[in-house]
């Protein structure tokens, strides 16, 4: 399952933003953090979170091959992807 979220996250007084940096290792933290809250580890067969922000645009690619026993793995991956969006803006927020 793949999903791909293109979000436009920039605003506000830029010197206050945080790096570009900041922003792809926040937002793939949180999409992993989702991914491994339903899975164990060793139940993941493969697992690519992408994160590009450019030009203020973030975009989250989020594949994961699990088990699909006790979860989804598609609407678990959606659910990686909005979490990562969710953490980038609270993060711009704060």
């Amino acid at each position: 399952m793949a999903t791909d979220d293109p979000t436009d996250v920039s605003g506000g007084d830029p010197s206050d933003d945080p790096t570009d940096e900041e922003v792809v290792t926040t937002a793939a933290a949180a999409a992993e953090g989702v991914v491994f809250k339903h899975y164990d580890q060793s139940a993941v067969t493969d697992l690519d979170v992408t994160v590009t922000f450019e030009d203020g645009v973030l975009d989250v690619d989020v594949y994961l091959n699990a088990p699909d026993e006790e979860h989804d793995p598609d609407a678990v991956a959606q659910e990686a992807v909005e979490a990562a969006t969710d953490a980038v803006d609270e993060l711009f927020d704060a």
